[in-house]
């Protein structure tokens, strides 16, 4: 499917408030629904510690690619485009525009830029399963120094993938995508929101613990109550992997808190990197309230 119309699409590290923007400018313009590129709102059940829009939030704006898979299924870049570009074609048929709110690089550049998703290699895959992750990420950034520069090297799933790719293919899993310098013409509106890192530091910290005020320990033990269990993909979200630990390893609660608000904090780090070497986001920024940027964005998206 080709995307005809012009969207938009909405970027920034994690906590820099970018679904409620997305809903404010989806508000203000008309027309727009909302299609979430985000790895772990695709959970239902896994609502607090993803900080899925609530039903609220989401009243008269439509949301799409939230609540859609159940935390015991995989799911992968392969999905993720399949449905994303169904649900645009369906937004188009409306004679609707999409906006793309994301946080997970990779889903974006796949959907903007149309690049093509590798086979599976399960073979490979089956092979490389016994060895260690540090071991994987070691191999990896040998064969594809690019693919592991863009890849947390704690996150096994998506170095396992990348060297099952990288071996059964022949080809650096970093080809698939649109390389480091690839940015092609698009006909979507690209804009990102920055705040200082100090005040994003802060405000990773600020909502974890509100994660937790909220209940976010008791969703956690939700989840392992389903017989059906917890995916890999499931269990590597970002502060759930931490309290999985306290829970079934006795990781004390405030470390666990404490190394989940750290890789949060090293994740908005790479995405800030990921966004920013893209040249043709406009960013828009903000002293402390991400909302500031409201008018600034609104004036550049009312005349596309």
């Amino acid at each position: 499917m080709s995307i005809s119309l012009g969207h938009f699409a909405l970027v920034g590290p994690t906590a820099c408030g970018k679904s409620s923007i997305a809903v404010s400018v989806a508000r203000a313009l008309g027309n727009i629904e909302v299609v979430t590129a985000d790895s772990m709102q695709v959970y239902r059940g896994m609502d607090i510690g993803t900080a899925k829009p609530t039903v609220a939030e989401r009243a008269g704006v439509p949301h799409h690619l939230i609540d859609v898979a159940e935390p015991s299924e995989e799911w992968d870049l392969a999905r993720f485009i399949g449905e994303a570009r169904r649900v645009i074609g369906a937004i188009e048929n409306r004679g609707h525009r999409a906006l793309l709110v994301g946080g997970t690089g990779l889903y974006f550049h796949a959907l903007v830029d149309g690049f093509g998703v590798p086979a599976r290699q399960p073979q490979v895959a089956r092979d490389l399963g016994a060895e260690a992750t540090a071991t994987l990420y070691e191999r990896l950034a040998v064969l594809d120094p690019a693919g592991a520069g863009r890849i947390d090297p704690a996150n096994r799933r998506r170095v396992l993938r990348a060297l099952e790719v990288t071996i059964g293919t022949g080809r650096p899993f970093s080809s698939y995508g649109p390389g480091v310098d690839a940015f092609p013409m698009t006909n979507w509106r690209l804009a990102g929101v920055w705040l200082p890192r100090a005040v994003l530091r802060r405000r990773i910290e600020e909502r974890f613990m509100a994660m937790l005020e909220a209940g976010l320990l008791a969703e956690v033990e939700r989840l392992l109550s389903n017989p059906a269990g917890l995916s890999r993909t499931a269990r590597q979200a970002l502060g759930y992997k931490e309290l999985l630990a306290h829970v079934e390893l006795g990781v004390p609660r405030e470390e666990a808190a404490r190394l989940a608000v750290a890789r949060t904090r090293r994740f908005a780090r790479r995405q800030r990197m990921w966004w920013r070497r893209d040249p043709r986001i406009r960013w828009f920024g903000a002293v402390e309230n991400p909302l500031a940027v409201l008018p600034a964005l609104l004036g550049e998206w009312e005349a596309a």
